[in-house]
């Protein structure tokens, strides 16, 4: 009773010796195809692992190469503010006049001449951060700095615009823009 299925279809005479190998043959055949099956899956599971580092990979990349870029950009333009109001900053504007100013929620102060004082006031000049220090330029060159970064500009907001009301019966005296106590 211990004989295999094929030793028993030959016994009978069912099976000859030929078909019995063939048989055998194949169902190692088929054995060997399944394992290999077996372990095919295991490949397709590691490329797949695979394939996902590389895809982890590359998205850190693409933000590490995001990150230098926006870094670039952000070094770019402040050259390009330091170089605008380098190029175009008041000279000679020490005087004895002093102009306060806010930043930050603090009053700073610059001795300026007349003149200056007199543009400062109209607006025709602009008061800018350059580091810790501040320059004074034109209201065109401020514009330029205002679209690449806002913070460098100290907002005055001493703007005078003459208006003149005609019927205004105060209209011959004129109010100081800025008092000296």
């Amino acid at each position: 009773m211990a004989n295999s299925l094929i030793d028993q279809l030959k016994k009978t005479g069912l099976v000859d010796k030929k078909k019995a190998h063939k048989a055998k043959h194949d169902q190692y055949k088929n054995n060997k195809q399944k394992s290999k099956k077996g372990s095919a899956v295991q490949l397709d599971d590691a490329k797949l692992l695979a394939k996902k580092a590389q895809a982890e990979k590359v998205e850190r990349d693409r933000q590490i190469n995001q990150q230098r870029k926006e870094e670039a950009e952000r070094k770019a333009i402040a050259a390009q503010i330091i170089q605008l109001i380098e190029t175009n900053r008041v000279e000679n504007r020490d005087g004895k006049i002093v102009y306060n100013f806010t930043d930050a929620n603090v009053v700073k102060r610059l001795f300026v001449s007349e003149l200056i004082h007199k543009h400062l006031m109209t607006g025709q000049l602009v008061i800018v951060k350059s580091g810790k220090a501040y320059e004074l330029v034109p209201k065109p060159v401020a514009e330029k700095i205002k679209q690449r970064d806002t913070d460098c500009i100290i907002n005055t907001d001493h703007e005078v615009e003459l208006e003149q009301d005609d019927e205004d019966p105060y209209a011959d005296y004129k109010i100081p823009d800025d008092l000296i106590w």
